[in-house]
């Protein structure tokens, strides 16, 4: 089984609990307005590595990890995109005692039945799912990400039924992200939820930005400040709940 990586990070520490082994697959449907991996894109691209070539690289690290309370976490681009090689990986990581954690927008879930008997086979290999929620406004959605929202509340409420633990991460994007309405209907949506350990609000950065001029494509935040720490507060304040 062979899965289209982009990169390997090897000791993360803000991807999940602990030091994370962090595989970033290549492909994604979404193009966020302030994406940071926009070389993550194209599907079917980047390196090809079986999950035995994988595995064994993490297993250097595994006492690392183990002493951390760590794991893996796949994050991309967009893992789901490869679901076979995704449950595959993560069924051998849970063979050797390793947490496992996928980082998702949800950006290409849908209600196929042969998707969600896939999704339904992932599950049992995944301790925690942290979920991009990029904007709760469809229109809003449409405009910052290329793509809806609908179908990625609905991947929410899938995992919620499944009571899959969820860490909800939502990048604060000055002007875009960060108005107060907007904010309040996300946390009045996230409390439907059933299975949310966390919130994280993210702060934009600029940090990417040299990617998309590698790329030749035009940055469409340019200009675009980091929050200030007001606003980060206030969003923390909304959203995040102890």
């Amino acid at each position: 089984m062979k899965g289209h990586i982009h990169s390997i990070e090897t000791c993360g520490t803000v991807d999940g609990p602990g030091i994370r082994y962090i595989v970033f697959t290549q492909g994604c449907l979404l193009r966020c307005q302030y994406c940071h991996n926009a070389d993550t894109w194209e599907i079917g691209k980047g390196k090809s590595m079986t999950v035995e070539e994988i595995i064994d690289d993490l297993q250097s690290y595994i006492p690392f990890i183990e002493a951390s309370r760590g794991g893996i976490t796949v994050s991309g681009g967009e893992p789901l995109l490869q679901l076979d090689f995704l449950i595959a990986l993560l069924k051998k990581c849970k063979k050797i005692g390793v947490h496992t954690a996928i980082d998702t927008s949800g950006g290409c879930y849908t209600n196929e039945p042969v998707i969600q008997a896939k999704l339904d086979q992932l599950m049992e290999y995944t301790d925690l799912v942290l979920l991009d929620l990029k904007h709760i406004d469809p229109k809003r959605h449409q405009k910052l990400t290329g793509k809806p929202n609908e179908h990625i509340l609905q991947f929410a409420r899938y995992l919620s039924d499944k009571k899959k633990p969820v860490w909800i991460r939502h990048v604060l994007v000055p002007g875009i992200t960060d108005e107060e309405e907007d904010l309040r209907h996300l946390r009045a949506f996230i409390d439907t939820l059933k299975n949310v350990e966390k919130v994280e609000v993210l702060p934009y950065h600029q940090l990417g930005v040299y990617k998309w001029e590698q790329l030749g494509h035009k940055y469409p935040l340019k200009g675009v400040q980091p929050p200030a720490a007001e606003t980060i507060a206030f969003a923390n304040q909304i959203l995040v709940k102890n």
